[in-house]
């Protein structure tokens, strides 16, 4: 598979394209609608699914258009799926522009899924936010803001909790394979392995 990784808005938020050749998905459309839809001309396959990996104001700012000019489905968990039109619980009105969505997702549960010709395994990882979804793909996952190269997802945010991120990563992340790599919400990608030896904040 062969991905794309694209860091957008303010916050320079990674969205992800991830194509197996003939499809595509796109993770958190984060921001900068035009950028991402640029690409997906650019790489010239059909996409198959928008997927959240939580549903944070900066993770799914550019989520309307993008779907519009997709015409395909949302995929996110139902935990947070009135999140999307929730201003307080989703953080934008920390901002000075607030984000909402009108799209009617569709729920994803923890265990094997596939959406199309993407075959693939949901993971559900609290603690940034309670409906976290962790996504993996043979040898890599996209992760959100769980796990970051050196660091981890804040946990003062509303639904958040020290616990239950710790629990995530400990208990799900650091059980896959050393050589599988983070696809993160911010920064560059990472290794499971590099994680368990080098980051500060695991405790």
């Amino acid at each position: 598979m062969k991905i794309t990784r694209m860091p957008l808005g303010d916050l320079g938020t990674n969205c992800y394209i991830v194509s197996n050749g003939q499809r595509v998905l796109v993770f958190d459309p984060s921001a900068e609608s035009e950028k991402i839809i640029a690409k997906l001309k650019d790489i010239g396959l059909a996409v198959e699914g928008v997927i959240l990996t939580h549903a944070h104001f900066d993770h799914f700012g550019a989520l309307d258009k993008v779907l519009e000019y997709s015409s395909c489905r949302l995929y996110m968990s139902d935990i947070e799926g009135d999140w999307l039109d929730d201003i307080e619980k989703n953080g934008s009105v920390r901002f000075t522009e607030e984000v909402r969505s009108k799209a009617n997702p569709i729920y994803l549960k923890e265990g094997k899924t596939s959406i199309g010709s993407f075959d693939f395994e949901v993971i559900h990882t609290p603690g940034h936010s309670p409906g976290s979804l962790t996504y993996k793909f043979g040898d890599f996952i996209i992760s959100g803001d769980v796990l970051f190269r050196l660091g981890v997802g804040r946990q003062d945010l509303y639904g958040g909790s020290t616990e239950e991120l710790m629990y995530s990563i400990k208990e799900k992340l650091f059980k896959l394979d050393d050589d599988t790599t983070v696809y993160a919400g911010h920064n560059i990608p990472t290794t499971i392995g590099f994680e368990k030896e080098n980051n500060p904040y695991i405790r």
